[in-house]
């Protein structure tokens, strides 16, 4: 078939051509807007997920229902090399120009524009106009304190031009511990006050303990929904209605095959979608399609998405993830890849830890361990890192 027909769109946060299955997180963020929009109170969402389920496709929807309901939005990836202050400055520089344009009385915007600037040369932060050194009184040089004294003004700004500001924040384990903290009682404040300001993070599944052992009101300042791998009927949507918009069908089996190879999980729905549209010859696409299409999709994704990830590590970590994988299950104990690695739990407990704030694995309970991204211990198990 017309490779430039193909409608199956595998990447990093691209939209996928049908959106399955999301529709309830979807309708929850959109009633948690409009409560605000509506001058009630809505907790924030953190949303959780392991790699390949479509959070950052979910974030930026949210994102664009934000926009259509007339809010002004502020939404950024979080990075391990950078601060949150670093990260947030620029988006709510952008932000504050957004409000501004909606013209009020008074020099509120100005005094927030101020405080942002203070804020930006007590943290270092430089951008701009923001530059370092600059004299500061305004700020205290306490994270805690600053980030949730600048939320106020903004969250004031807002209502005052009777508007909704909306902060999105993706790979938001990346976040430092004290930032993250510094982020939640940001948040709670604005919560207290009920100023029209709420926010929605996406993250791995680590990211509710993170927030929780940061700040034990966590639990009750955000909802938690989680974004997992799609049932059977989303996943059949996903694959055969693309398809369909462009008059191609899949036979039955075709389709009870691929949801087998994938497991549901949303980019590999794509992938595997993308390769049987280049192998297939004709419609309907057949479960023999698949099987040619099985073996080109697993090749191009060690190649490419599994190996990426796995030269990202030192030779000490991808021992570990290699014992991980080993043992044949998951989750598995961190003490069971330590007696793997005929190393004592000491010596294995800081690599585990290097690992997940790589957000390669993450601990789904206590003693336990799994990868963050899914199927990559048969990556390991296939290939030649043995």
């Amino acid at each position: 078939m017309d490779p430039v027909d193909n409608p199956y769109t595998p990447g990093a946060g691209t939209p996928p051509p049908e959106l399955a299955g999301r529709k309830s997180i979807l309708s929850a963020a959109e009633n948690a807007i409009k409560r605000t929009i509506g001058g009630k109170a809505a907790k924030s969402q953190l949303m959780l997920g392991l790699r390949g389920v479509g959070k950052t496709v979910v974030l930026n929807r949210i994102n664009q229902i934000a926009e259509n309901e007339g809010c002004q939005t502020a939404i950024f990836e979080a990075d391990p090399d950078h601060s949150l202050p670093e990260l947030l400055t620029l988006q709510l520089h952008r932000l504050l120009l957004k409000l501004d344009r909606r013209k009020k009385v008074g020099n509120d915007i100005q005094k927030t524009f101020s405080y942002l600037r203070g804020f930006a040369s007590t943290f270092r932060v430089k951008y701009g106009e923001f530059e370092v050194g600059l004299t500061n009184e305004l700020t205290t040089g306490d994270l805690t304190i600053d980030l949730a004294d600048l939320f106020v003004l903004i969250g004031k700004a807002s209502k005052r031009r009777n508007m909704v500001s909306v902060i999105l924040i993706d790979e938001l384990q990346y976040v430092e511990r004290e930032d993250l903290g510094a982020l939640i009682m940001a948040l709670h404040k604005i919560l207290q006050l009920q100023l029209p300001l709420i926010f929605f993070g996406a993250g791995l599944p680590q990211l509710a303990k993170l927030a929780g052992d940061t700040k034990s009101y966590a639990e009750r300042l955000f909802d938690y929904p989680e974004i997992d791998k799609l049932d059977d009927k989303s996943a059949t949507q996903a694959i055969i209605y693309p398809a369909k918009r462009e008059k191609v069908e899949f036979e039955p089996d075709a389709v009870d095959l691929i949801i087998s190879e994938t497991e549901g999980y949303p980019f590999f729905l794509q992938v595997w979608g993308s390769h049987v549209w280049e192998i297939a010859q004709a419609s309907p696409i057949t479960a023999r399609d698949v099987d040619f299409a099985t073996k080109k999709a697993i090749q191009a994704l060690d190649n490419g998405f599994f190996k990426v990830r796995y030269e990202r590590l030192t030779e000490r970590q991808k021992e570990y993830i290699r014992a991980m994988a080993a043992i044949g299950h998951l989750p598995v104990g961190s003490s069971e890849v330590a007696t793997r690695m005929n190393i004592p739990m000491t010596k294995a407990a800081p690599i585990r830890e290097e690992i997940i704030r790589k957000g390669m694995i993450y601990s789904p309970g206590r003693g336990l361990i799994s990868f963050s991204v899914p199927k990559f211990d048969e990556f390991l198990r296939r290939g030649s890192q043995f």
